[in-house]
């Protein structure tokens, strides 16, 4: 049975990701810190259905916590076929009232956190038949928004982080990344921000995280000739200038 690794999987896109994973057959180490209640339902369901699951909890602003999830996850998991880093921060900020700290805990989870993960689950990467890393990104690592210079830093390099391992780690293991768009919209838009967004979609809907699941499964399963891209996976949003 193969095997996935998911971190921020109890709600939103990483929950979509976790249950598509499950119920495509892959035994599931799924990662949580805030929502571990959401994770244990996920996990209740999909045992209920057959579904082999191993959960963690680690708080991935805090680089030992990493460290030791990254120690745990390939002590129990030996042979991981697919790693999704999913597990992300996003807060809207002036750039002038942004802290130190704010930005170190926001590239703490949205970019190191994959790097020392990914740095700590290679072995257990390469030791399966065809290894895929998934990175989850987004549209503001490509566009500047106002008022989240942190954010969109971090997956900016993120986006780079893609590319520079999809070069060393070939040929065995690829790295891709999927870049949402309006997907699940943050419960902090208001009704008129939320009407604004949709506007700029030339699909005129919000994506789900049923979306970047298939495209995951996609990546996983039909192309193992794909490594280094970034699949925009936002309705059309960023075709549009």
């Amino acid at each position: 049975m193969a095997t996935a690794f998911v971190t921020g999987a109890g709600i939103r896109v990483g929950r979509a990701v976790a249950r598509a994973l499950g119920q495509a057959g892959y035994e599931l180490a799924l990662h949580a810190h805030r929502s571990s209640q959401e994770l244990e339902a996920l996990a209740e369901e999909l045992r209920g259905q057959g579904g082999r699951v191993t959960l963690y909890s680690a708080d991935l602003s805090n680089p030992r916590e990493v460290d030791a999830l990254g120690a745990r996850v390939r002590a129990a998991h030996p042979v991981l076929d697919v790693a999704v880093h999913n597990a992300g921060l996003y807060e809207r900020v002036a750039f002038e009232a942004i802290t130190r700290a704010q930005y170190q805990r926001m590239l703490g989870v949205n970019l190191d956190a994959p790097f020392f993960l990914t740095q700590a689950l290679l072995p257990a990467l390469r030791a399966a038949p065809a290894p895929l890393v998934v990175n989850i990104t987004d549209i503001g690592g490509e566009r500047a928004v106002s008022h989240f210079a942190h954010y969109s830093v971090s997956k900016a390099a993120l986006i780079m982080f893609t590319r520079a391992l999809a070069v060393e780690l070939a040929p065995q293991v690829r790295v891709n990344a999927i870049s949402p768009g309006a997907v699940i919209l943050p419960e902090f838009f208001d009704a008129a921000e939320r009407q604004d967004v949709l506007q700029r979609i030339p699909l005129q809907r919000e994506g789900s995280g049923e979306d970047i699941a298939r495209t995951v499964l996609f990546l996983a399963r039909e192309a193992p000739y794909i490594t280094g891209q970034v699949f925009a996976v936002d309705g059309g949003r960023s075709a549009v200038l």
